[in-house]
C-alpha cells in the first residue's frame, strides 16, 4: 500500500475555523494497520490544543484522539487484527516499547515520551494528524479491537473519556460497596458515573447546580449535590471512598479532601489552570491520597472496552457533521452538549472550505 491522501478537518492556525481538505497518510509498514474512520469524538483537550491554550502547538493541525472505524488493510507482520475488524485508536500511536513503563503496559508514561495521536511528532520527526479524517494508519500495538455490542459512534469517546475515568476507578479499587463522588457531569464525568455504577459503587454527582440532577439519576447516580450550596458538601464530609474530579475549574481542593474518609482518595483527571493549595494536615490526618491520572495504557484500554461491552456501556453522544465542528467547539466550552459530540467523518468534503 503506497502513501495515500484522505479528506480531513484541518485547523491552519491557532483558533482558526476548520477547513476541509486532504492530508497525506504514510505508506503501510509491516506492523501497520490502515483504518477507515467512521466516527471521531470531540474531546475538550482538542479545543485547548487547537486554540493553543496549552502552549505552542503544531500547525496545520488535525485533532482527534477518540477514533472508531474499520480495518481496511494490514501490513505483512500484523497478527492482532484483520481486515473488516471494528477498532479504535486513542491518545497514543507509538512509544519506545523498551522502558520499564512500556513493558509494564503503561505506554502513556514512556520514558522516551509517547507519541501523541495528533499535535505530536513521531520518532521520525514527522508531525502526527488525528481522527478528524476519513483514514489513518497506526502501528498495530496501538489499535484496540471494539467488541461487538458497542456501536461505533458511542464507542469513539471510550478511547479517551472512557479510559481516562476507568483507569483511576480501577486503580483505587472501586467495586461493590464503594462510595464514589464524581465531580462534574460533562464528557468525562458522565462516563465516570456509568462506569463506577457498573463496577457496583454507590455514586453521587457533584455539580455547580441542580440543572443536571435528572441526568445524574438517569445515568445511575443515587444522589446529586449542588456545590454552590456549601451545606451540601459539609453534610457529606468523610462519606466517600473515592472522589473523581473530572473538571478543569480552579476548585478549592481542600473542600473535596474533606469529603473522603480515612484512606480515601481524591483523583484528578481535569487540568485546572491554577495550583492546588493543600495543608499537609488534611492528607496526614486519615492517610488520605490526592492524586492524578492520565488516560491508561493499551492493555487497560482493551480491558475497559471489554468491560463496557459486557455491561452495555457507551458514551452519551450527539453525532454532528463536519460543517458543525467549529460551532461545536464553542458549545463544548459553554457546556451545551449531552455529553460528547461525535463527528460523522463521512461528511468531510475535501472540496469544501469551512467546517
Amino acid at each position: 500500500m503506497t502513501q495515500t491522501t484522505t479528506p480531513a478537518l484541518v485547523a491552519e492556525s491557532p483558533g482558526a475555523a476548520f477547513v476541509q481538505r486532504t492530508i497525506e497518510r504514510r505508506a503501510l509498514r509491516p506492523d501497520d494497520v490502515a483504518i477507515d474512520i467512521k466516527y471521531a469524538g470531540i474531546c475538550h483537550s482538542d479545543i485547548h490544543q487547537v486554540r493553543e491554550e496549552w502552549g505552542q502547538a503544531i500547525f496545520p493541525m488535525v485533532p482527534g484522539h477518540e477514533i472508531a472505524g474499520v480495518v481496511s488493510a494490514i501490513g505483512d507482520a500484523v497478527t492482532d487484527v484483520k481486515v473488516g475488524d471494528r477498532v479504535g485508536v486513542g491518545c497514543m500511536v507509538d512509544s519506545c516499547g523498551e522502558c520499564d513503563e512500556c513493558r509494564a503496559g503503561f505506554e502513556q508514561n514512556c520514558a522516551r515520551g509517547a507519541v501523541m495521536t495528533y499535535n505530536g511528532r513521531g520518532y521520525d520527526g514527522e508531525p502526527t494528524y488525528g481522527g478528524y479524517s476519513q483514514h489513518v494508519v497506526v502501528q498495530q500495538k496501538f489499535v484496540c479491537p471494539i467488541p461487538e455490542g458497542i456501536e461505533l459512534d458511542v464507542a469513539a469517546p471510550l478511547l479517551c473519556a472512557g479510559i481516562t475515568t476507568y483507569s483511576p476507578l480501577r486503580r483505587w479499587g472501586v467495586g461493590p460497596g464503594s462510595k464514589v463522588a464524581v465531580v462534574g457531569l460533562g464528557g468525562l464525568g458522565h462516563m465516570g458515573v456509568v462506569l463506577a455504577t457498573a463496577m457496583g459503587a454507590e455514586v453521587t454527582v457533584i455539580s455547580r447546580s441542580d440543572a443536571k440532577k435528572d441526568d445524574s439519576l438517569a445515568l445511575g447516580a443515587v444522589e446529586h449535590l449542588a456545590s454552590s450550596d456549601p451545606a451540601n458538601l459539609k453534610a457529606r464530609r468523610g462519606h466517600f471512598d473515592v472522589v473523581l474530579n473530572t473538571v478543569s475549574a480552579d476548585l478549592d481542593i481542600e473542600d473535596y479532601l474533606k469529603l473522603v474518609g480515612p484512606r480515601g482518595v481524591v483523583a484528578n483527571v481535569g487540568l485546572p489552570t491554577e495550583k492546588y493549595a493543600v495543608r499537609p494536615g488534611l492528607l496526614i490526618g486519615g492517610g488520605k491520597v490526592l492524586t492524578g491520572s492520565n488516560i491508561g495504557g493499551i492493555p487497560e484500554t482493551k480491558e475497559m472496552l471489554a468491560f463496557c461491552a459486557e455491561h452495555g456501556i457507551g458514551a452519551k453522544v450527539e453525532v454532528i457533521t463536519a460543517d458543525e465542528v467549529t460551532a461545536a467547539y464553542d458549545k463544548v466550552v459553554a457546556g451545551d452538549v449531552r455529553y460528547r459530540y461525535v463527528i460523522d467523518v463521512s461528511t468531510i468534503d475535501a472540496g469544501a472550505t469551512e467546517g
